[in-house]
């Protein structure tokens, strides 16, 4: 397939539409859109992963870029373009742990230890402050990203990838490097410390956890962007919309 058909195949379509496997392909023709729809569909998995690993906002949009511009430099290096959301997470997860290794190594050494199954319970959450909906979901989200900032290293991951990203057992145990059945250990006992004070809350608020809006998804995009430009002249300017 040409580049030009290749371009014809996502042109118009928003992130979610676009083809994986077309995508990868056109970008590696050189065309800028074909990564910045990339980076647009993955933006919020990938903050998510690094949040989860480094509890720090910032921390982990700057966890992001470096993911970005380690995926662009090792695209070659993807051999099923069909699974590149897991490449990319398993990517962000190496950047956050080292990041985390070079803040705080015991805390990072239990979070990357497959043995390491330490329990601590999530602690007592406020209650919902009004009786009206919408502002009732919005404390239930954040009731359940304090949460899921409280459980164990090892959980948190585990827990983001499979609930909150709706990873399989396989994916989750190729990002985070475990065997399948630590996967499911880790997600049992996550839940089982959410359980009796998120009941209520985790089924409405979950799909919204640790949200990575359209501002902030511009943000990385343009910078990644820039960067790239700046140090290669990889890729050209995207055309106007």
């Amino acid at each position: 397939m040409n580049l030009e058909k290749l371009k014809s195949v996502f042109r118009n379509r928003t992130p979610a539409e676009a083809d994986d496997v077309a995508l990868v392909a056109a970008l590696r023709h050189g065309d800028a859109r074909a990564f910045d729809l990339i980076m647009r569909r993955y933006n919020q998995r990938l903050f998510r992963v690094a949040r989860a690993i480094l509890r720090n906002e910032t921390e982990a949009e700057d966890a992001v870029q470096e993911s970005w511009l380690r995926a662009f430099t090792h695209m070659d290096r993807l051999q099923d373009p069909s699974r590149l959301g897991g490449w990319l997470a398993r990517i962000a997860a190496n950047e956050a742990l080292d990041r985390l290794r070079r803040r705080d190594p015991a805390t990072a050494a239990d979070a990357s230890e497959p043995d390491a199954e330490r329990e601590t319970a999530p602690g007592a959450l406020p209650a919902f402050p009004t009786p009206d909906a919408e502002k009732r979901r919005s404390e239930a989200r954040a009731l359940i990203e304090r949460a899921v900032d409280r459980l164990p290293e090892n959980f948190r991951t585990v827990f983001v990838l499979r609930a909150i990203e709706e990873l399989s057992v396989e994916e989750t145990a190729a990002v985070l490097g475990i065997p399948r059945d630590t996967v499911k250990t880790r997600l049992h006992r996550a839940n089982k410390l959410l359980r009796d004070e998120l009941k209520d809350a985790l089924e409405a608020a979950l799909p919204d956890a640790f949200e990575f809006d359209g501002a902030r998804c511009d943000r990385i995009v343009i910078n990644v962007l820039a960067r790239l430009k700046t140090a290669s002249g990889a890729l050209p300017d995207l055309p106007p919309d």
